[in-house]
């Protein structure tokens, strides 16, 4: 009798711990910004320190993906050559460094019109392709107007 006792007790236990983790599943989001594969992307940026020179930055200031936190930077890695600018780039979030995507972009900086692709990176950024289109907003702020997805 104990030992049957005990079976029903035990049996019982493992039910409600396998009915706690079923609602706590059921209760975490579907779907959220962060964990999208693929979708559209806009991003406005600031680039008062932007001179064209090697290593200069713009830092975003809206961005409609999670992974792309407002005050992540974007490090340009070649000088701007007779008012073009064509050059692989940086982007990194705030926070720790294990979060990074590379890409290239190629403006032409009289009109501030340009193209920019990203291709992988580290951390969040594994497998993440964009491909945008760069238009100025006036004065140093500029969008990227475009789309991205992850290929992993």
């Amino acid at each position: 009798m104990t030992y049957r006792m005990g079976f029903v007790l035990l049996a019982l236990g493992v039910a409600g711990a396998c009915a706690g983790t079923r609602d706590l599943t059921a209760s975490a989001p579907l779907f959220d910004e962060a964990s999208a594969r693929s979708g559209a992307l806009a991003v406005h940026k600031n680039c008062q320190f932007f001179t064209g020179h090697a290593g200069d930055f713009c830092t975003i200031t809206a961005s409609n993906l999670a992974a792309i936190p407002v005050g992540s930077v974007i490090t340009y890695r070649s000088a701007a050559v007779n008012g073009m600018l064509d050059t692989d780039i940086t982007l990194d979030p705030p926070g720790p460094g294990e979060n990074a995507a590379n890409g290239h972009c190629v403006v032409n900086l009289a009109t501030g019109n340009g193209t920019c692709r990203l291709a992988g990176g580290t951390g969040r950024f594994r497998g993440f392709n964009a491909s945008v289109a760069v238009t100025p907003l006036g004065g140093p702020n500029f969008a990227w107007s475009g789309s991205y997805y992850y290929d992993n």
